[in-house]
């Protein structure tokens, strides 16, 4: 018998050691993770608002994906479907679609949050209301500025509320 085919265990204290350095590294990764998270400006203030900064972006974002019905402000309390509204302009054609589409940089909207009154977020950015066609051509309409406001005191249904606002 060769001394090749014999199996002897050994590096007891080496082992030993190495399994310690793994884990007081996975201990250090997950402290620096969870501190990391918690510094992170998107997630913060989600118990002071209710939401955390990047969801409120992101739930400002999704309604644009519907135009149809975001309310745009006419004049001091009159404010009309988007829809109901570029229709009277003669200026839709009949194969066109309605988009929102947001003019503003990460950090221009990184920047655009505030923290308002009583928990609430706001933030205004410019977007651009568009045609799109069958064919997938785009015809811009005209700029305007996307109000989105969430209030944590309200009901889950109404604390999201976002406008269309001329002046963009």
């Amino acid at each position: 018998m060769s001394h090749s085919s014999s199996s002897s265990s050994g590096g007891g204290m080496g082992r030993t050691l190495l399994w310690i350095a793994i884990a007081l590294t996975v201990l250090l990764l997950g402290w620096v993770t969870a501190t990391a998270v918690r510094a992170n400006p998107i997630y913060s203030d989600r118990d002071a608002h209710g939401v955390s900064k990047y969801h409120f972006i992101e739930l400002c974002r999704e309604e644009l994906h519907t135009p149809n019905e975001l309310p745009l402000m006419l004049g001091p309390g009159q404010t009309q479907p988007l829809l109901t509204a570029v229709q009277g302009t003669g200026e839709m054609r009949a194969n066109d679609t309605l988009q929102v589409v947001s003019t503003a940089t990460v950090a221009q909207t990184d920047q655009a949050v505030q923290a308002g009154e009583n928990g609430q977020l706001q933030m205004t950015l410019p977007v651009l209301i568009q045609f799109r066609d069958t064919a997938g051509a785009t015809r811009p309409l005209v700029p305007v500025n996307m109000q989105c406001s969430y209030d944590k005191t309200k009901a889950e249904s109404e604390r999201l509320q976002v406008m269309l606002v001329p002046g963009g």
